[in-house]
């Protein structure tokens, strides 16, 4: 019985060993099976892809060999072409003396004739009549195209129609007449033209633009003129006077000009920070000298009433310089002297009180003119540096800018320098009327 057991054991011991040998040799068959069929199966691919290379390789060397022929063919078409093309050459060069033969002196009308259709296509460019009659630049361009062209003719109703619209213009040059056209964003205004010189329409001049071929509302309307414009628009016969611009064709270059030009307003602006302290100096001034000449008058009144009163009063500067004479009459004629200078010493500053603040004021305003002048083209000049002088308008209106405030200063030191010359001589006049009332009373009291 132990032995059979022995046995039994031994067995269980060996069967899985005989096991895992068994299936580690059936693993490496198939591996080698997987192996011979992987070579196989590339082999295919590969007979396969030589296979499609060669079919493109031989597409490709059919379509080179087309595109040769292709190429053989068009090189024989081009050098028929250009068989073609020589004969039509002298075929055109036969024609052409032949056409010149015939033409005879046409060909110098049609030079002359496009000579003036380019002189009436410059000039209906810039003219306000194409407003009324637009398209007329187009006909002109066409028809010189025409004469200048060896393959066409202008025919006897356009060369016809060259002196047609020659006379309509010269007579539109002395029309007044009513039409409807665009005017800025209004597709249907009624305008009025006079002549060649300006385009009205409900009491605003019009501007028109030759580039654009456009009307429109100048931004600034000359003053004065709406009542007369509109009295024109609105009549229908008889005269009715108004103002017209005859510098230009485009309604006006000195119409432009004039509402071009900046208002006192404006050009006092220009001057910017200076500006408005020279003008606050100015106004300063002013009220200044008008207080000193109310307070001059008064004084002067004062003496006039002292002059021919018998009574003192010292409510004005010689009624005062006659109460110190009055207060000193025992006094001797020395020491009454010296107090009658010492009491006109005493008035003077009165008299004379805001005349040198007047000198001044004078002589500051001109020299902050200048100063805003030097200041106002330094900008100028940094804008050149930056910008270049291209553009002489800009550069032009910024120099003016800057000069204002030189006119500024003039306009303001000229005025208040007469006016301190003025209120000075008014001012020294009473000082001599009291100068001469004091030494008559020391006179008069040395005499006696």
């Amino acid at each position: 019985m132990p032995s059979n057991m022995a046995m039994l054991a031994l067995l269980l011991a060996v069967a899985p060993q005989y096991s895992f040998a068994q299936r580690e040799a059936l693993d490496t068959h198939e591996l080698l099976q997987q192996v011979k069929e992987g070579r196989s199966r590339d082999a295919a691919e590969n007979k396969h892809r030589e296979a499609e290379f060669q079919a493109e390789k031989a597409s490709q060397e059919a379509k080179i060999r087309q595109v040769q022929d292709e190429i053989q063919r068009l090189e024989a078409r081009s050098v028929e072409l250009e068989k073609l093309f020589n004969e039509n050459e002298l075929v055109i060069d036969e024609k052409r003396k032949l056409r010149d033969e015939r033409l005879g002196s046409l060909k110098e009308l049609f030079g002359h004739l496009t000579g003036a259709a380019g002189d009436m296509r410059s000039r209906f460019q810039n003219s306000i009549t194409t407003s009324q009659y637009p398209g007329r630049e187009k006909f002109l361009s066409e028809l010189i195209k025409k004469m200048n062209s060896d393959t066409d003719l202008p025919s006897l109703d356009e060369i016809n129609r060259i002196w047609f619209e020659l006379h309509r213009e010269m007579t539109a040059s002395g029309d007044i007449v009513k039409y409807r056209t665009t005017v800025g964003t209004d597709a249907d205004r009624e305008v009025v033209r006079i002549g060649l010189f300006n385009l009205i329409s409900d009491g605003d001049y019009l501007a028109y633009d030759p580039d654009t071929r456009s009307v429109s509302v100048l931004p600034r309307q000359p003053s004065g003129l709406s009542d007369s414009v509109l009295q024109l628009q609105e009549a229908s016969s008889g005269y009715i006077p108004t103002g017209i611009d005859p510098t230009g064709a485009v309604g006006g270059g000195f119409l432009k000009a004039i509402i071009n030009t900046p208002t006192l307003e404006e050009r006092w602006r220009q001057g910017k920070v200076v500006g408005y302290i020279i003008t606050a100096i100015g106004v300063f001034a002013l009220l200044v000298a008008l207080y000193k000449f109310i307070s001059l008058t008064v004084i002067s009144s004062g003496m006039s009433r002292q002059v021919k009163s018998k009574n003192v009063s010292t409510n004005n500067p010689l009624g005062r310089i006659l109460q110190v004479a009055e207060n000193n009459k025992n006094t001797d004629t020395e020491s009454l002297e010296l107090h009658m200078a010492e009491a006109i010493l005493k008035e003077s500053p009165k008299i004379l009180s805001g005349l040198s603040m007047l000198k001044v004021l004078s002589m500051i305003a001109p020299l902050l003119g200048l100063l805003g002048t030097v200041t106002g083209m330094i900008i100028v000049f940094q804008a050149i540096t930056i910008y270049g002088a291209g553009d002489p308008k800009a550069m032009a209106g910024g120099i003016s800018g800057a000069l204002v405030t030189t006119v500024l200063g003039l306009v303001v030191a000229i005025p208040v320098l007469l006016l301190h010359t003025m209120l000075n001589s008014k001012a020294r006049r009473l000082l001599h009327v009291l100068e001469a009332q004091s030494a008559g009373i020391v006179a008069e009291r040395a005499g006696k």
